[in-house]
């Protein structure tokens, strides 16, 4: 007994390793079961628009988000917890990078597994119904075939970016991906391939090549029907403190931000080249002896925008404690949504305050002050000089900048950390051919007339901080 109970042990153990090895197998050939997407991967899956991106840093997860959507898709699979866009029937897409090379390594691999393990990746090996090899690129793929669960098949083909205009013309297509950034030439190309069927196209990338023009639609000029999740290495739940702390290390200052928040790089273009993080605080509650202020800057066709700033004169560093910014908006309805910051508050204004609106023939900072907002008498201009009369000290808007850039390098300018508006201007503000880019700046330039009349800045009044129905918080 003592022999055969010696005889099978081994026997026992290598049936458990083939075992394995065949679960092992069965797992690879079926990993869309198993993809469990992080927080920021989800929210991209899950918006309802027609053009989307997921702009990340490197490594983070946002290709592999790109490839099992793409899976879901063309096999109708979704997962229980997926709200996403749903296709009800077989689908035809493409899917490209920069180059045949970048497709096939990453979109290829991640969609289909690597060469000669077809049914490795996002698509179950199972579904997978045929393929064809592209020309000229060894290990390339031109097409998948993949069976639908409305019996059909979907069909994904790869691009490349390199291959020009023309070969993203010609079709009528269900969804287009797009990993990594495209010129907007191929994009449009891309997009216009779904207009006739309604259907979708989405990015993923890191942003590198700056303030492009694709960038811009979807940051700054907000088309309708676009939408934009922004993964950051903070988001990236497979790395520890630790990882993510020398990861950020490891890479250039410049192109930090973009390569683990995914910020766009604007490079010399970008008038705050400053880290995000040195500029961020935590909201706390005002002391009582700072003194406050608040910036308008008026807008019909541009958002309106008003900030309130708290100054500490004891160290001269100034506080970005609320925000608002909102387009299309009367100065009733704008004055009432800033008012309950404080009736106290005085507010520093531009000198288009001084144009008289056309309806009602009332200046724009007159309009404001009959809501009940401390309009200062006079239009936001900086400091006189020594003697000189008030007003005199002019309203540049250089000078401005260069007073806020040398306030964040010294470490003089602080922002509340959920002020996400005032801190998406700030990533995108910058020059072109040396000039300010005068869009999507309201915020800062609010921020920019409260510092500029700093100088009328004003404590709480004692009989508000003291009144037994004033509660307590962060906005002073």
């Amino acid at each position: 007994m003592t022999n055969s109970a010696t005889l099978l042990k081994p026997l026992d153990a290598s049936l458990l390793r083939i075992l394995e090895q065949e679960a092992q197998t069965r797992k690879s050939q079926n990993l869309l079961k198993y993809y469990r997407p992080y927080t920021k991967q989800k929210e991209f899956h899950h918006q309802l628009v027609r053009e989307r991106l997921l702009m990340a840093g490197n490594q983070l997860g946002k290709t592999v988000a790109g490839a099992y959507e793409m899976a879901f898709h063309l096999t109708g699979l979704y997962p229980d917890w997926w709200q996403g866009h749903r296709f009800t029937k077989e689908i035809a897409a493409w899917a490209g990078s920069v180059s045949t090379l970048a497709t096939r390594d990453t979109v290829q691999r991640l969609v289909c597994g690597r060469p000669g393990k077809l049914g490795t990746g996002a698509v179950p090996k199972a579904l997978i119904t045929d393929s064809k090899s592209a020309l000229g690129t060894p290990d390339l793929l031109d097409h998948i075939k993949v069976t639908h669960v409305s019996g059909e098949e979907s069909t994904l083909a790869f691009k490349s970016y390199e291959q020009g205009r023309e070969k993203w013309q010609g079709e009528t297509l269900d969804l287009v991906w797009f990993d990594e950034e495209p010129d907007q030439d191929i994009y449009s190309e891309g997009l216009t391939r779904t207009n006739a069927t309604g259907g979708i196209t989405y990015m993923t990338f890191t942003p590198l090549l700056g303030m492009s023009e694709v960038v811009r639609r979807f940051l700054m000029e907000k088309s309708p029907g676009t939408g934009v999740t922004t993964m950051t290495i903070d988001d990236a739940e497979h790395y520890t403190p630790e990882q993510r702390t020398a990861i950020i290390a490891s890479y250039p200052a410049h192109e930090r931000e973009a390569r683990t928040r995914g910020i766009p790089s604007l490079g010399s273009g970008r008038i705050f080249p400053i880290e995000e993080s040195l500029i961020t605080i935590e909201p706390f509650d005002i002391p009582a002896h700072w003194v406050q202020i608040c910036g308008i800057d008026f807008g019909w066709d541009h958002p309106s925008a008003a900030t309130r700033l708290a100054w500490d004169r004891d160290d001269d560093v100034i506080y970005v404690t609320s925000a608002h910014r909102q387009k299309e908006q009367r100065p009733l309805l704008f004055a009432s949504t800033v008012k309950p910051w404080g009736d106290w508050l005085p507010w520093a204004w531009p000198h288009d305050g001084l144009q008289h609106d056309k309806g009602s023939g009332e200046a724009l900072a007159d309009q404001y002050k009959a809501q009940g907002l401390k309009m200062l008498p006079d239009k936001a201009t900086h400091a006189p000089k020594d003697s000189d009369k008030e007003g005199t000290g002019g309203n540049g808007v250089e000078a401005g900048v260069l007073e806020m850039l040398d306030r964040m390098q010294t470490g003089r300018w602080k922002v509340f950390s959920h002020l996400s508006d005032w801190f998406e201007e700030f990533r995108m503000y910058h020059r072109k051919d040396g000039k300010i880019v005068k869009e999507m700046d309201d915020l800062l330039s609010s921020s920019r007339y409260a510092m500029m009349m700093k100088r009328f800045a004003i404590t709480k009044p004692a009989k508000q901080r003291t009144a037994s129905n004033a509660p307590r918080s962060w906005m002073g």
